[in-house]
């Protein structure tokens, strides 16, 4: 059985906050009046109004020993009863008439049949691309709240599930192994052989993750490729099951050992591995070019002798010997015309003949990685895959120079040889720079092949970056056009998608919306130039002035004291504890397959699984000092196979959620508005996310957050330091699923690109960032004819392409629609649109909509000190945030493990214990709020808006811990009371 607390079925919280029983459980004056009509005393009155308020907030009639005493007290005191009327079970027919009273009131019905006929028939449609149980008994949740139905009991909801999932699976698993033949069987189950040497099976051999970019261990890549493709047609097998099946069979089998195979005698989630494997080996494809070098060795020049006086033809000899032996001794008249061909063209600063003594320990890797994954142009534009093609046929090939066309033999339709012409145009693809080396005027229509290879190799990684060429069957280098969604399918999408994102839902419209706006916002800030004392323009050059920021008033400081003075001391394991008990973040944790897991005190081993990780202590160090109350074989157990990155998302969700219930967090701020900047993570360095980081520092890896102006973390991921941190700052914000839903983003010059901001603006999101040396940037015209008084120096001649960006209008909103409805991650889409993209429409079309949006960005930095103000002040709670989650990771600075999954999750375990420190610190703040405000000393909220959560000296990292698994004796103080009913008024 699925655990209840794992799904979205409605329940009472285990701690009912007052706020809740206010907004939820507190009935009108109609509904008292309504319920009186139809009770002739008391108790029935009472049990009336509490079905009816329960109802309302969960969707059913629970149990009345179910409903929380806390509950029934305060129905009770607003309906004005005496504390011996109690809530009992009333008689069968009594019951039966109040949940008909309360059905004809909201307007419901219920029948049986009908709500199992409704919740069945969306469980077996979403079956088809889900598998976790608690996800489908979900959607058959939001099928019932949408058809207005009353909900059935959860444990008939959850039999459904369970059958239908059984049913379908079953299906899915018969017609794969009705597929495989006796030899496919017989090597399936040798994966399962564990090698009494190694203790390895070659099925966990298969999971092994990609190393660092180094030569060696590429071609240890590609033999494992090649081993992938030798256990047989897997394609072919799983066709006709769908992608999500596949994708849920592949984390089953991540986490499964062989151990666990043999024991549930079921092959089948291996399939999804190995296709999981396949994706990873060929998205890892593009490493290749990097590693080991090898040089060869120059020769020294001769030191010739004194001359001394002797016969011509005496000296003439003596000075062909050194030239010869000079000639020797460089390996030739060939090499040396080679090297000297090398040095002459560099000195035109062309380097590409240098690049053959580092390609050629690399040939065959790279041969190999070519004949072995499927390319396909994404355009019209063939020349650089013919030329791949062309290379292939001449991997053989020894002599120094080769042909523009040449003659291979093919497998014909009929199975015979048949003859085929390929022919090389370096003309179409190559730069003159290339060209120049290609060719020898003295071999027409040869070129030179090391020169050849290296050049086609440079354009194929070029075009695989910039989407120009996909390998089939990737997922980082997937067709990007594949991936999009049909004009036909986003058509009738368009209103609603433009409407919420607050654009106009026509080309013209469009364009003419961000025309006016660009206009509107030059000519506000040509006109108030005068009167803004920070902006100087000298010499057409605009400068800045600082302002120095205001300081905090000493009542704000006298407040912040008395505060901290009545906070209490918690230790970190505790308060991971409590948090766990009253918001139940740890539900999300499980085993793969969705069902419940079968050890004891779930909680405490989670609670657990979370401190080891998130502190970077790991399990040995916390099994350590638990003092046997847990294993480290339990806590690695845990961490490996019960947890996923998506499931400690799920439960820092919770904690955000909840967080974002308490009053003090509105004081702080609306969270409309959101930074995002990266903080630098030591690793350990044999994996392709490990770099050396130029910006921070170190060797390792980004722990990219996205923090909310109300202090708490929304979402964070671990990236690598190479790459520009703009591409991943939309990602955020989308894969952000709580309650805090900003539409402003605040980010350093790493969080700022042009298609970036053209891309953020369709999605109805406002990219404000902090650009350094943004007085060299290009401030872009709305048409050619305008001028200005004051600010016209700020504008070069350059205009925005309007016709460009309506004449692309139907990219743009297939691209966006296709990112909001999860068809393509914007992270794979902002990799392609960077400056080496520029032949690709879609960047075309993004950049010069980034164009217009960054212009009206600077022009509003300019001219607002708030903006400026409120800019610094998020970032620098993103950057206090940092600071936060690294004191919690006491465990040490460096992420000891190469396992890209692994790294990521300690990043989110120290998220998740990072805003549960911050959700109890501010539950604190709230209580000793309330307690100044109780003594009668005045709390001022723009004072109280000043007291950072961040607070390390109540939290002790260190000492004897203990696992306390005692419930909380009270719940957390939620609400200020400060003024009673003026920050929050009760329902009426």
């Amino acid at each position: 059985m699925t655990s209840v607390d794992r799904t979205a079925y409605p329940g009472f919280a285990r701690v009912v906050s007052a706020r809740e029983l206010a907004e939820s459980f507190t009935p009108t004056g109609a509904e008292v009046e309504w319920a009186r009509g139809r009770t002739q005393d008391e108790r029935h009155l009472l049990a009336l109004v509490v079905w009816l308020k329960s109802y309302q907030r969960l969707g059913y009639f629970p149990k009345v020993e179910d409903v929380p005493a806390v509950v029934v007290d305060h129905v009770r005191g607003v309906l004005g009863l005496d504390q011996d009327v109690e809530l009992e079970r009333a008689a069968t027919r009594s019951a039966k008439r109040h949940r008909e009273f309360v059905r004809q009131r909201l307007g419901v019905a219920y029948e049986a049949a009908w709500v199992r006929q409704v919740a069945e028939e969306a469980i077996r449609k979403a079956v088809q691309s889900k598998d976790n149980p608690a996800d489908l008994i979900n959607v058959g949740l939001e099928e019932l709240v949408r058809a207005r139905c009353e909900l059935p009991g959860y444990t008939t909801l959850d039999s459904m599930a369970s059958a239908v999932r059984a049913e379908v699976n079953t299906g899915f698993f018969q017609l794969v192994a009705g597929r495989l033949d006796v030899t496919a069987r017989s090597r399936l189950a040798r994966l399962l052989v564990v090698d009494p040497v190694s203790r390895r099976s070659e099925f966990d051999r298969l999971k092994d993750v990609a190393k660092a970019a180094s030569l060696g261990k590429f071609k240890e890549r590609l033999a494992l490729l090649a081993d992938i493709e030798a256990i047989g047609p897997t394609g072919a097998w799983l066709e006709g099951v769908p992608p999500g099946k596949a994708a849920h069979f592949a984390g089953e089998a991540r986490v499964t050992d062989a151990a666990d195979m043999r024991k549930v005698e079921r092959l089948l989630g291996a399939f999804g591995d190995v296709l999981s494997v396949v994706r990873e080996a060929l998205a890892t494809g593009d490493s290749g070019d990097s590693g080991d070098e090898s040089e060869d060795g120059a020769a020294g020049e001769p030191q010739p002798g004194p001359v001394t006086p002797v016969a011509v033809h005496e000296v003439a000899e003596r000075a062909g010997r050194l030239v010869l032996k000079t000639l020797e001794q460089a390996g030739g008249v060939d090499a040396l015309a080679g090297a000297h061909e090398a040095v002459s063209a560099h000195h035109g600063n062309n380097y590409f003949p240098l690049l053959d003594r580092h390609y050629r320990s690399h040939r065959s890797a790279l041969f190999t990685l070519a004949s072995s994954i499927e390319l396909e142009a994404t355009t019209a534009e063939r020349s650089v895959l013919e030329a791949v093609e062309f290379l292939r046929a001449l991997r053989g090939a020894k002599a120094a120079f080769v042909p523009e066309e040449i003659t291979v033999e093919r497998p014909g339709p009929a199975g015979d040889r048949v003859k085929v012409r390929l022919r090389i145009d370096v003309d179409v693809f190559a730069s003159g720079q290339w060209r120049k080396i290609l060719r020898d005027k003295n071999r027409p229509g040869m070129l030179v092949r090391r020169h050849l290879e290296v050049c086609v190799f440079s354009y194929l990684a070029a075009e695989l970056r910039s989407g120009d060429i996909a390998v089939a069957g990737s997922d980082s280098y997937a067709n990007l056009h594949d991936q999009l969604m049909s004009w036909e399918e986003c058509r009738p999408l368009v209103p609603a998608f433009c409407a919420q994102a607050g654009i106009p839902a026509e080309p013209g419209a469009l364009t003419a919306h961000y025309r006016d706006k660009l206009a509107a916002t030059a000519a506000a800030v040509d006109t108030g130039y005068p009167g803004n004392t920070d902006l100087l323009l000298e010499g057409g050059r605009p400068v800045l002035r600082r302002r120095k920021g205001s300081e905090r008033r000493p009542a704000a400081l006298a407040l912040e004291a008395a505060i901290h003075g009545r906070l209490p001391q918690r230790a970190l394991l505790d308060i991971l504890t409590r948090t766990a008990y009253l918001l139940g973040w740890h539900r999300h944790f499980g085993p793969a397959s969705g069902s419940d897991p079968k050890i004891r005190d779930a909680m405490a081993r989670y609670v657990l699984t979370a401190f080891a990780h998130g502190t970077l202590l790991g399990p040995t160090q916390v099994a350590a000092h638990m003092r046997g109350q847990v294993s480290v074989h339990e806590l690695s157990l845990a961490g490996n196979k019960h947890t996923t990155a998506t499931k400690i998302d799920k439960a820092s969700v919770d904690v955000i959620n909840a967080f974002n219930k308490l009053d003090v967090a509105s004081v702080w701020g609306d969270g409309k508005t959101v930074a995002a900047d990266g903080s630098q993570i030591d690793t350990w360095e044999n994996n392709l996310l490990a770099e050396t980081s130029i910006r921070y520092g170190g060797y390792g890896g980004i722990a990219y957050r996205h923090v909310s102006n109300t202090y708490i973390a929304l979402f964070s991921r671990f990236i690598p330091c190479g790459v520009w941190e703009a591409v991943y700052i939309i990602d955020g914000l989308l894969r952000n699923k709580s309650d805090i839903q900003p539409d402003t983003i605040h980010a350093d010059t790493q969080g700022q690109a042009l298609p970036v901001f053209g891309f953020g603006a369709l999605l109805g999101f406002d990219l404000l960032p902090r650009i350094r040396n943004w007085h060299d940037l290009i401030f872009y015209r709305p048409d050619e004819g305008t001028r200005y008084a004051h600010i016209d120096t700020l504008f070069g001649n350059e205009v925005v392409d309007w016709e460009l960006i309506e004449n692309h209008w139907p990219d743009l909103m297939r691209t966006a629609i296709s990112i909001r409805e999860n068809r393509l991650s914007s992270v794979t889409l902002l990799r392609r649109l960077g400056n080496h993209s520029r032949k690709n429409r879609l960047y075309r079309a993004f950049r010069e909509l980034g164009r217009a949006i960054r212009t009206i960005t600077l022009l509003r930095y300019l001219s607002e000190p708030e903006l400026r103000e409120q800019i610094t002040l998020v970032t620098n709670r993103n950057e206090a945030f940092h600071g936060f989650a690294d004191w919690l990771m006491f465990g040490g600075k460096l992420i000891g493990h190469n396992d890209p999954d692994h790294q990521e999750k300690v990043v989110k375990f120290n998220e998740l214990i990072a805003n549960c420190v911050i959700y109890s610190t501010a539950c604190d703040i709230t209580d000793a709020a309330n307690d100044v405000a109780a003594e009668g000393q005045s709390v001022d909220l723009d004072d109280l808006a000043t007291v950072s959560p961040y607070i390390t000296h109540t939290v002790r990292r260190f000492g004897n811990w203990a696992l306390n698994l005692t419930p909380p004796d009270q719940a957390p103080a939620t609400r200020l009371d400060l003024e009673p009913r003026v920050l929050f008024a009760p329902k009426t």
